[in-house]
């Protein structure tokens, strides 16, 4: 069927076809007798045509759609291939040369006569000129088909059409109870036509009737996403029961109710809409990551209990996930179990591998943990991402277990394998950082900003890394204002960039100034690390109820930070 409206593919199936037909015909050797016979007059228009086509193909594939028009309508009239005829047509359309179109149009209703593309190429000509009467005259045709490709050939029209104003007037004339029929599908489609073309007045009109009409599942359902459209949340969630109500097991509209809900904060109601109806892996997945948000271990473990009871075949992705929900009940040994038996010619294979080694790490058995990673980097061969990431883990676990120097080791023998990689370089020089080597971080991080000097990143942590070593008076401090002004203007956002301006302001001695950053980067990221630079500061000038009541939010949030309790006990000993 041709119901394309105008494109720009370089490569026609069927023209492609059509014109090595030809070649080869121009090409082959003809009996003696034909040879004898040939005269020029013959061989010409073939000829011909093959020169047209090939110039109009190159024109086209040069973006020149305006040469492709006329060359493939100048090729149509020596040509009894349709194809050709309606590429001429959509090109001539698409360049808004109305009369060309027209000529095109001709020679292709005469070579196929019957191609509903043409009733709808010649009402895209009429709209394209004005001629409101005659496209509706040819819609209402396309319309009348009675199967969905007509009403997707007057969509692609009014689409495609140069006023998108009056393509909504038209769709208004069409889009009657007469012509939209008794089929539900046709409403809810014009109802989403006029949104696309900017009438939402026309939408919701027609969404209503169809709901008023019909009093299905799918009207209601999309009467919530108007609803949403305009901000109702409220109005989206009753459509939302009503639609499931109509059709309660249609999974796409639970899936739509689910993330209307979480949108709205109640991540546990969207786990317990998705628990209803069949249920696949897809189903799953969404539960659990609802469920996840809300931290619903009942949830959870419900739906734990009901993948592990399904006896069928279980896909990698089901199992990889068996495995997070359940390192997510604290079932580790079972975590571990779901994990080894997702199979090494899957693409989740990799990440079940990297959380076996974080379960054996988490279970004491370190030793294991370390081998495991080992047998895992010398079975990924080339694979730079996931060798560069099973190293990355094991620098991670020795760091965790305070066995630095270790960890260092791995860096190195990375860089063995993957010399100057910038994630590895970058990872090393926060572990130097939190050794307390200042310069081997440094050095690591000028590496990093040779290797990617427009990473924002990177120029980041090298300034904070400079900033935090100085004191007031040091040249490197006016080195680290340069590469985080840098920085935040790459990525003006960005809290942690935003975090080390202030604490740079803060060892430049400016603290009304460390203050206004600082402040602005809790706003943003109210974490740990944010809290011990926003609480010093506030010490500093003397506002230590305020700087107390930042540390106890950061510790709050994470006890363990090294960072803020070091300057606690710093500051307050």
């Amino acid at each position: 069927m041709h119901d394309r409206m105008p494109h720009r593919d370089p490569i026609l199936g069927c023209l492609a076809g059509a014109a090595l037909a030809l070649l080869s015909a121009a090409c082959a050797p003809l009996p003696p007798k034909a040879q004898a016979g040939r005269t020029s007059a013959v061989a010409a228009p073939a000829d011909d045509l093959m020169a047209k086509l090939l110039a109009a193909q190159f024109a086209l594939q040069n973006d020149d759609l305006q040469t492709a028009a006329h060359g493939f309508t100048e090729a149509a009239a020596l040509s009894s291939d349709p194809a050709v005829a309606e590429e001429a047509t959509r090109l001539a359309m698409a360049v808004k040369e109305w009369s060309l179109a027209a000529q095109a149009l001709s020679r292709w209703q005469r070579l196929a006569p019957a191609e509903p593309g043409i009733v709808q190429a010649r009402a895209a000509i009429a709209l394209g000129e004005g001629r409101d009467d005659d496209a509706y005259a040819d819609l209402v045709a396309l319309a009348a088909r009675g199967d969905d490709q007509g009403w997707r050939l007057v969509a692609q029209a009014l689409l495609n059409a140069p006023d998108k104003v009056a393509s909504a007037r038209m769709l208004e004339r069409l889009a009657t109870p007469e012509h939209l029929g008794t089929k539900e599908g046709n409403w809810i489609a014009m109802s989403q036509l006029a949104f696309k073309l900017g009438d939402k007045g026309l939408s919701q009109r027609l969404a209503d009737r169809s709901v008023a009409k019909f009093r299905g599942g799918e009207s209601h359902a999309w009467n919530a996403r108007l609803a949403l459209d305009r901000g109702d949340k409220a109005a989206a969630r009753a459509q939302y029961v009503e639609a499931l109500k109509r059709d309660p097991g249609n999974q796409r509209l639970r899936g739509g109710y689910a993330a209307l809900l979480s949108d709205a904060g109640d991540n546990a109601g969207a786990a317990r809409v998705l628990e209803r109806g069949p249920q696949d892996d897809t189903t799953f997945g969404a539960r659990a990551a609802y469920a996840a948000r809300a931290d619903d271990k009942v949830a959870l473990t419900r739906l734990y209990r009901e993948m592990s009871a399904d006896r069928g075949a279980r896909s990698a992705q089901r199992l990889f996930l068996l495995g997070q929900v359940g390192e997510m009940l604290g079932r580790r040994e079972e975590a571990l179990k779901w994990y080894r038996e997702v199979g090494d010619d899957d693409g989740h294979w990799f990440d079940a591998q990297m959380r076996q080694a974080v379960l054996l790490d988490q279970l004491d058995r370190e030793a294991q943990a370390l081998d495991f990673l080992h047998d895992v980097q010398s079975q990924v061969g080339e694979d730079t991402e996931q060798m560069r990431n099973a190293y990355l883990l094991e620098a991670e676990l020795l760091a965790r277990r305070q066995r630095g120097r270790d960890a260092l080791a791995v860096y190195a023998r990375a860089m063995e394998a993957l010399p100057d990689d910038t994630r590895l370089l970058y990872a090393r020089a926060l572990l130097e950082v939190d050794l307390g080597d200042a310069a081997a971080a440094e050095r690591d991080l000028r590496r990093v900003v040779e290797l990617k000097p427009d990473d924002a990143e990177a120029m980041n942590a090298l300034g904070y890394t400079l900033a935090d070593a100085a004191r007031k008076g040091d040249p490197k401090l006016l080195e680290a204002r340069d590469l985080i002004r840098r920085a935040i203007e790459l990525k003006p956002n960005e809290p942690a960039i935003i975090d080390s301006l202030g604490w740079l302001h803060y060892r430049m001695g400016d603290l009304d100034a460390s203050l206004r950053q600082l402040r602005r980067a809790y706003e943003k990221q109210p974490d740990a690390d944010v809290a011990a630079h926003l609480g010093e500061v506030l010490w500093v000038k003397g506002e230590r109820d305020e700087a107390r009541r930042i540390w106890d939010e950061g510790r709050r949030k994470d006890p363990k930070n090294k960072s803020l309790l070091e300057t606690i006990k710093r500051l307050t000993s």
